[in-house]
């Protein structure tokens, strides 16, 4: 009886979830965002403190300020090659400071969080807290920490310990919090608290920051709308932000369902931004599209790019991603998703490890890895896909009928490639 209400329930689910979308962007809206400005990487401020740096320097400032400048760099142009410049000049500074060394250490902390080296960074969060220094920062930084680890009660803990509801830093992080929770209504009252005080204080970087983690979430919440203009208030303030025209290229891939458009767009970013998922993202709008020359095309823009190792960890899910649904090689998929864990040991590293198994068939501990650790344990849709996939090869149809019911709500986050393999669940 109950099996036949989930199938009612999803009849209903799945006659909504196929419904064509408004169609929301416009190019007259974000046409003059499309020109592609050379990014400048070098500055006269830049230069300045780049030039008292000497192989046996011991000029302290000079290592954090080229360390923040190279990060800035990194974030404009998606150059690996400045995050890891900008973790040189930090490790530098954190070993000839004497005072302030506190900082040093948390800065350095986010640029290996930048590199997923997250238990390098956790080690020296460890170490910013030894010695002291501002102690909300420190906490702030082991909360980052351990949400990226997985570890979420020591995570809960910190961010209590922060509490303070005029502060930007906590509230985007009880945002966080909430998102984790599959809160998402209180995640957007807090991050649209968040916006208000950026906007109150002019800070244009918190701005910028607010409309695009906003952009997100109100595209997760249907509110596709909403979403685009976020990424178009974001886009008022840098023109050239590659993460808010990415936002608008998947509206309009997902939403409005003009690959050819958002390739466009996509195309006019990647020309000065080298991130390789941009690519990767051009290749999986190709394939809607059917377009095999322009997906292979990006798809070997990708590899060339992976191949550097400066990348690390960084890139390990969307490799995950290619060896089980690209390339095939479900064993390479199985060996690199059980590093995942051992990196990060959350719900989306044992959601790849339990789908690398069910690929090489070893269904049982596909399904004990799902139940553990990933079913109830995130709401993530594109994990939420693995453990369906898991459960109906495992014939527990009761599961599959109540994931499918939430997957149909979550087809614009999950996009049209995947829309006929979760009516097909």
């Amino acid at each position: 009886m109950k099996l036949i209400k989930l199938f009612i329930v999803l009849i209903l689910v799945s006659s909504c979830g196929t419904k064509n979308q408004d169609v929301v962007a416009q190019k007259n809206d974000y046409d003059k965002y499309l020109v592609s400005n050379e990014v400048v990487t070098s500055s006269k401020y830049f230069d300045l403190w780049n030039s008292k740096i000497r192989p046996d320097s011991i000029q302290l400032t000079s290592f954090g300020v080229v360390g923040g400048e190279y990060n800035r760099y990194f974030q404009q142009t998606g150059n690996i090659e400045f995050l890891k410049k900008a973790e040189q000049s930090l490790k530098k500074a954190v070993d000839i400071a004497n005072i302030g060394k506190p900082g040093y250490y948390r800065a350095l902390a986010r640029n290996y969080i930048s590199q997923h080296r997250f238990r390098e960074a956790l080690k020296l969060a460890d170490s910013a807290a030894v010695i002291g220094g501002d102690k909300s920062e420190t906490q702030s930084l082991y909360f980052d920490v351990h949400m990226e680890l997985g570890n979420y009660q020591q995570a809960e803990k910190y961010l209590d310990s922060i509490k303070n509801m005029s502060d930007f830093g906590y509230m985007i992080r009880l945002a966080k919090w909430n998102d984790y929770k599959g809160d998402l209504d209180t995640t957007i009252n807090f991050m649209e608290m968040a916006r208000a005080k950026a906007e109150s204080a002019k800070n244009k970087e918190l701005m910028l920051w607010s409309y695009t983690n906003l952009g997100d979430y109100y595209g997760h919440a249907g509110r596709i709308e909403d979403s685009y203009n976020q990424y178009l208030k974001a886009l008022e303030i840098d023109s050239d932000n590659a993460y808010a025209k990415k936002g608008i290229a998947w509206i309009v891939f997902s939403n409005d369902k003009n690959a050819v458009e958002a390739i466009r767009i996509l195309d006019s970013v990647t020309k000065t931004y080298n991130a390789p998922d941009y690519f990767l993202l051009k290749a999986e709008i190709a394939d809607y599209m059917g377009d095999d020359l322009i997906r292979t095309k990006n798809l070997d823009q990708y590899f060339t790019r992976v191949k550097n190792e400066m990348y690390g960890d960084m890139y390990n899910a969307y490799n995950l991603g290619l060896y089980i649904n690209e390339t095939k090689q479900f064993d390479k998929a199985l060996v690199l998703a059980q590093t995942e864990v051992d990196n990060r040991p959350t719900p989306e590293s044992y959601s790849w490890l339990g789908y690398s198994y069910l690929k090489n068939g070893e269904i049982n501990k596909a399904v004990e890895i799902m139940n553990t650790y990933v079913y109830y344990k995130t709401f993530e849709p594109a994990l939420l896909y693995h453990a369906a996939k898991v459960y109906k090869a495992n014939g527990e149809e009761e599961k599959v009928a109540a994931l499918k019911g939430e997957l149909i709500g979550a087809l614009y986050e999950l996009g049209p490639n995947v829309e006929k393999q979760v009516h097909d669940l």
